[in-house]
C-alpha cells in the first residue's frame, strides 16, 4: 500500500458491529465489576449506581429525539439513586418508597411546562424510573447478603452466557427468525445457543459459588435465558418505535450504556426473586 494512503476502516463482524471493539469494551467493564465485588462487595451498588444514571440520561435523550417527548430528568435521576442506595439498608421497603416519591415528583415536575403533552411526558417519565433504576436495584439487593459478590456473579454470568451463546449460534447457524418485525437477525437458533450456555453456566454458578443444587441453577439459568431474550427484544421496540439504531454512543462497538443494559435490567428483578427461594441466605 503506498505510504500516506489511510488504513481501511475495520469492518463490523457478520452481526453488524465492530467485534473487536466490542470484545474490548466488554473485557474492561467485565473486570471492573468483578474486581469491585472481589475487593469491598458493596462497591458494586456504586458501579450499578453509576450505570442507572448514565442509562437513564441516554434512555431520556433517545425519547427526546426520536418523539418530541420530555422526561422529567432531574427527578428521574434522583430518584433512581435514592432507589438504588436505599436498596441496601431497607431492601424492597426502601425501593418501593423511593420509587413512589419519584413518581410524584415526576407528576408534579412536570406542571413547569403547561397542559399540553403533560400525560405523554409524565408516562415516559414513570417509564423510565421503571425500566432503568428500580430494575437497577433489584441488582443491587443482590449484594447484601453474605455470598452478596456470588449472587451478583451468578447473575451476569448467566446473562453473559445467554448473550454469547445466543450470539454465536445466531451468526453461524441463525435461519429462522424470531421476530423478524422487531428484531431481524434475532432467531430461534440463536436462542437454542442462549438456552443451552445460560442452562450450563447457571447449573455451574449456583453449584459451585452458592452451595446450591445444580438443577436449581439450571432453572436459574433458564429464567435468565428468556428474560435476557426478552429485554432485548423490548429494547429493540423501544429504538424501532423512536426511529435510532442505538441509544448513544459512549462505547465502542456497542453503541450507548443502554445498549448494553437491556438484557440485564429485567434479569435482574428475576435473578433476586429466584435466588430468593432457590438458595436462601
Amino acid at each position: 500500500m503506498p505510504s500516506g494512503t489511510p488504513d481501511p476502516p475495520s469492518r463490523p463482524s457478520r452481526a453488524g458491529r465492530d467485534l473487536r471493539a466490542a470484545i474490548g469494551v466488554g473485557v474492561v467493564l467485565g473486570a471492573a465489576i468483578i474486581l469491585s465485588l472481589l475487593m469491598v462487595r458493596h462497591l458494586f451498588i456504586g458501579i450499578a449506581a453509576a450505570a442507572a444514571a448514565v442509562s437513564t440520561i441516554e434512555l431520556a435523550s433517545a425519547v427526546k429525539r426520536g418523539s418530541d417527548t420530555r422526561v422529567s430528568l432531574l427527578p428521574t435521576l434522583l430518584g433512581g439513586q435514592a432507589m438504588i442506595w436505599l436498596s441496601w439498608p431497607f431492601g424492597l421497603r426502601g425501593i418501593l418508597i423511593a420509587f413512589a416519591i419519584t413518581v410524584l415528583a415526576c407528576l408534579a415536575w412536570r406542571f413547569r411546562y403547561g397542559v399540553e403533552g403533560y400525560l405523554q411526558d409524565v408516562t415516559a417519565s414513570v417509564f423510565t424510573a421503571s425500566y432503568v433504576p428500580l430494575f437497577t436495584a433489584f441488582a443491587a439487593m443482590l449484594v447484601r447478603p453474605e455470598d452478596g459478590a456470588f449472587r451478583v456473579l451468578a447473575f451476569l454470568i448467566c446473562v453473559v452466557a445467554s448473550d454469547t451463546g445466543g450470539y454465536a449460534a445466531g451468526v453461524f447457524l441463525g435461519k429462522h427468525p424470531m421476530a423478524p418485525v422487531i428484531s431481524p437477525k434475532k432467531s430461534w437458533e440463536g436462542f437454542a445457543g442462549s438456552m443451552f450456555s445460560g442452562v450450563v453456566a447457571g447449573s455451574l454458578a449456583v453449584w459451585l459459588m452458592l452451595d446450591g443444587q445444580w438443577w436449581h441453577g439450571a432453572l436459574f439459568g433458564a429464567a435468565l435465558v428468556c428474560s435476557a431474550t426478552v429485554g432485548d427484544l423490548m429494547e429493540s421496540v423501544i429504538k424501532r418505535d423512536l426511529g435510532i439504531k442505538d441509544m448513544g454512543n459512549l462505547l465502542p462497538g456497542h453503541g450507548g450504556l443502554m445498549d448494553r443494559m437491556d438484557s440485564l435490567l429485567p434479569s435482574a428483578p428475576l435473578s433476586w426473586m429466584m435466588l430468593f427461594w432457590l438458595v436462601p441466605a
